[in-house]
């Protein structure tokens, strides 16, 4: 449907610019509380994941999805709020199950003289790959979900 629909085609690019801008926030945060609040990993990323869905949705709503207006909002942040646990979850299973291959590739990968530190090149990596794959449900899930009342 995004191949052969313009409309679709628009939709998707905002809601990955919408997710780019998430993005800026979520490593923002992430990184601040993982570095120099010295937050673990693993809680510095929900705290980061929950700013940057609500980022996401009020830009989602009143951008990508302006006419989805059938539902009332309170509605439409439930679902978006589920269908961002489910990619909370997914992104958590990630991170716990392959941070530290992360860390030891980057300790591998990087030159002594690197100015980041291993650990945080593999957090960092493995957030943006794990931000991919949320992404990629999240669009799906919340545009045949959450905003399935526009055409």
């Amino acid at each position: 449907m995004i191949l052969t629909n313009q409309k679709e085609r628009t939709r998707f690019l905002k809601f990955a610019f919408v997710g780019a801008v998430g993005a800026v926030v979520d490593f923002g945060i992430f990184n601040l509380m993982a570095g120099p609040l010295h937050v673990s990993a693993i809680w510095s990323g929900v705290t980061s994941f929950v700013a940057a869905v609500v980022s996401n949705f009020l830009w989602n709503r009143y951008w990508t999805y302006p006419d989805s207006r059938s539902k009332p909002i309170t509605h439409q942040l439930t679902q978006f709020v589920l269908v961002s646990l489910v990619g909370l979850a997914i992104r958590t299973i990630l991170f716990s199950l392959l941070e530290t291959s992360f860390i030891h590739a980057a300790e591998k990968i990087l030159p002594a003289n690197f100015p980041l530190t291993p650990v945080t090149v593999g957090h960092n990596a493995m957030l943006a790959f794990a931000i991919l794959i949320v992404m990629l449900w999240n669009f799906i899930a919340n545009r045949y979900w959450t905003y399935s009342d526009v055409d």
